[in-house]
């Protein structure tokens, strides 16, 4: 049986954006081939003349993405489809080709390289498969093909912000929820309700799964949609850990629904684009409240002005 690998390739420039959209769709499973500094990291190892002939030919100016589907995978072409909706949407330049690849235990070999990790002051995020003693609150997590494990950073960035900004009862939305990583975090930190809303419904499986496996799936309520159509508010803290031109595109849908004195977390951001989401959410009525950069990757919280 064969696997089925999606390449994504894009001009250096959209690289980051590509990874994050990939990321977001698949949550495992992604190889980067990026060739543009072959010859430094070869030399931090050995010598640059132990390079492949083949590898110093390859493109320095492109970056392929590759997301990687299980033979079982029932929905190639919706997944296609949304990989490349959303690239769309990011007005990124890119090609996309879908190849068979010799199977290989692509769903369970990434495993080894998933494991507990410490959040902020009180989280502890666990993979469903491993047991870990601590003090902390232990979120267990089964990802899937959905994005949301906490090792990446625009996760670990509105997670940190949950651990400081949860006290007790809150009402949490997550818009684009993924694995429902962030609204069931939030409900074991304290808060009394969560909602997610994500477009792709294998998002909205996970999420209701992992809610299962923490407990608080009779708090947590996850619908396939969009913002409009799903969201009622008033919540206390609305999250949107996604991507930069969704983030601009949701915004002005946000004022209506955050309670007052309400927090709006923001993150999916490359570095880049910092000041131009920022702009967007003071143009929708938000004050900045804090910016925090981690690796490259940017959180924006904001209040309303």
């Amino acid at each position: 049986m064969e696997w089925t690998d999606i390449c994504v390739t894009v001009p250096r420039r959209w690289a980051d954006t590509a990874e994050a959209v990939a990321t977001g769709i698949s949550g495992s499973g992604i190889y980067v081939e990026d060739y543009a500094d072959l010859e430094q990291q070869v030399e931090a190892m050995a010598h640059v003349d132990l390079i492949e002939p083949e590898l110093l030919q390859k493109d320095r100016e492109t970056v392929k993405v590759h997301m990687y589907l299980a033979p079982d995978e029932p929905d190639v072409p919706g997944i296609l489809e949304l990989l490349r909706s959303r690239l769309l949407r990011e007005e990124a330049e890119f090609q996309l080709d879908v190849a068979g690849v010799e199977q290989a235990d692509w769903e369970n070999s990434w495993k080894k390289y998933y494991h507990a990790l410490p959040i902020g002051q009180r989280l502890m995020v666990c993979p469903s498969w491993e047991q870990t003693p601590t003090d902390r609150i232990v979120l267990r997590l089964d990802p899937g093909m959905a994005f949301g494990t906490g090792t990446h950073e625009t996760t670990s960035l509105c997670l940190e912000q949950l651990d400081a900004r949860i006290h007790g009862g809150e009402r949490i939305l997550d818009v684009g929820c993924g694995s429902g990583i962030l609204g069931i975090a939030a409900l074991l930190l304290g808060a009394g309700q969560a909602e997610g809303i994500d477009i792709d419904p294998m998002c909205v499986r996970t999420a209701g799964e992992n809610a299962a496996l923490n407990g608080v799936e009779g708090r947590f309520t996850v619908y396939v949609g969009n913002l409009s159509e799903k969201a009622h508010g008033p919540y206390d803290i609305i999250c949107a850990n996604i991507v930069a031109n969704a983030i601009k595109m949701l915004s002005p849908s946000i004022p209506a629904l955050l309670a007052p004195n309400g927090v709006y977390i923001t993150s999916g951001i490359i570095i880049e684009r910092r000041d131009e989401v920022a702009d967007a959410l003071r143009s929708c009525g938000f004050a900045i409240e804090q910016i925090l950069e981690k690796n490259g990757w940017v959180s924006i919280i904001a209040r309303l002005a």
